[in-house]
């Protein structure tokens, strides 16, 4: 939201190390073996720690996540400068300069998180070791890797929004904070919503822990689907969490000022958790095709390296479309004014609101919309045509029961969510009718994520099994 001016840089030079020229060949040859030992020994520790069972401990687990950050932490630096010293460049572009900046605190905070978890697990080890298992358990390891990335995400994302505030040229017509006019609703009727939304939000938040406490207490659920499952329930809390506390305050208080980086902020999160959603999905539809399409070799190919990998992989996808659109709407300028007709800060809205030139913007939504929505969505479509083929090439009634159940879950969720977006990107109404998107925005970010759990478990036997399960165990013991 920088003014365009001449004065405004696009790109900056590195002057490097403090080396003679005569030494560059001796100092890049050294640096290269170190980034290449580095690169090739953490994926060493990874291999080894995936491979060999005995090393499936909560130690080996942090350090694992650790080796893949310190491979990722020296890849934000190291290519770069190895490049510069060899073809005598030092030239950055200013979105190079950024997204480098980003990253090296993103990593830099996520190593220290994740020390800190790995001296808490030697803590509980040495101190506790009757209790170690029991409190070193899965699901706090898995939460504190998790609570480590969102974290340093946050911290990275906060660096970057008041770096590129720095950066660009202070002016009277830079906006503070921005005006949400949120839900079309009267003003008589607030009450009501508010109490709505704040019964869909509390279900959605309870359910979604309800799944995953499920699926860490019941090992009958440790199975690549409810692996997939359990972190779409995690991404559907922090999904509607972006929008859902900030649209009740609004309506609590009677408030609609949002400020600058909080605005950038939620449009970044709801872009990566909206993104690792479509991920998950396409995941969660590729683990339904193996296990129909290739039962026998189901235990092989769903391996658990293989559904750690896909998790990642959508994660890290995640964060660069996120980072990438946050950084483009960053160099935007509003002059029109700072009304937003919506109750949260949604990119469409925020381009629309800009003065400056959004072809750029519109053209990266274009290139990521089909890398994060399409091509998710059509991996979807060709595993369930692959899977119908399957179960019409033996058509029996118990084929299609057990398809129906193994699937029906997964086909509604995808039904809700793809729907929602088809229905506000593919179709968006007129500038004379925002409502429309308004009100679909409220379905796929506060609806489908409060149907999920509802889906998953009274369309689910496993779910309803591990639940009435926990339920006896409870009153059993008291």
């Amino acid at each position: 939201m920088r003014r365009e001016n001449q004065s405004s840089v696009s790109e900056f030079l590195l002057l490097g190390l403090p080396i003679q020229p005569e030494e560059q060949g001796m100092y890049y040859a050294l640096f290269l073996a170190m980034y290449l030992t580095t690169v090739l020994g953490n994926l060493l520790i990874i291999l080894l720690i995936r491979l060999d069972s005995r090393l499936h401990t909560p130690m080996y687990f942090f350090l694992s996540h650790l080796a893949l950050t310190d491979i990722s932490f020296s890849s934000v630096t190291a290519p770069k400068m190895l490049m510069n010293m060899l073809t005598q460049t030092q030239s950055i572009s200013y979105a190079g300069c950024i997204s480098q900046a980003y990253f090296f605190i993103l990593f830099g905070a996520l190593d220290s998180f994740l020390l800190t978890s790995m001296a808490y697990d030697r803590y509980v080890a040495i101190c506790h070791p009757l209790h170690y298992t029991t409190m070193m358990r899965q699901s706090l390891c898995f939460l504190l890797v998790v609570v480590s990335w969102v974290l340093s995400s946050a911290i990275a994302l906060v660096h970057t929004l008041l770096l590129t505030r720095i950066m660009r040229r202070e002016n009277q017509s830079s906006v503070s904070e921005f005006l949400l006019l949120g839900l079309p609703i009267q003003p008589e009727e607030q009450g009501m919503y508010c109490a709505l939304f704040l019964a869909m939000y509390l279900t959605t938040v309870l359910g979604n822990l309800l799944i995953i406490l499920l699926i860490r207490l019941d090992s009958r659920l440790h199975t690549p689907m409810y692996f997939f499952l359990s972190h779409l329930a995690l991404t559907d809390i922090c999904f509607s969490s972006v929008t859902a506390p900030k649209m009740l305050m609004d309506m609590l208080m009677q408030t609609q000022s949002i400020s600058y980086a909080g605005c950038i902020s939620q449009a970044y999160f709801s872009i990566l958790f909206g993104a690792l959603d479509s991920f998950l999905l396409t995941s969660m539809a590729y683990d339904r095709y193996v296990a129909i399409c290739h039962p026998l070799y189901y235990t092989t190919m769903m391996r658990q390296s293989l559904c750690f990998l896909l998790v990642v992989v959508s994660w890290v996808l995640s964060f660069a479309i996120a980072l990438v659109h946050t950084l483009l709407l960053a160099r935007l300028s509003f002059l029109r004014g700072n009304t937003l007709h919506h109750f949260f800060c949604d990119l469409s809205a925020l381009l629309k609101l800009s003065s400056s030139n959004t072809t750029i913007n519109q053209l990266v939504i274009l290139i990521v919309g089909v890398v994060g929505i399409t091509l998710p969505f059509m991996c979807i479509l060709v595993s369930y045509g692959h899977i119908g083929a399957s179960v019409l090439r033996r058509p029996s009634i118990q084929g299609i029961c057990k398809a129906l159940s193994t699937c029906g879950s997964h086909l509604s969720v995808v039904s809700l969510y793809y729907g929602a977006i088809i229905a506000l990107y593919f179709f968006p109404s007129s500038n004379s009718n925002k409502d429309k998107n308004v009100i679909v925005s409220v379905l796929y970010t506060l609806v489908t994520p409060m149907l999920n759990p509802f889906i998953y478990s009274l369309r689910n036997r496993d779910m309803k099994g591990a639940l009435g399960n926990i339920l006896r165990r409870a009153a059993f013991s008291g």
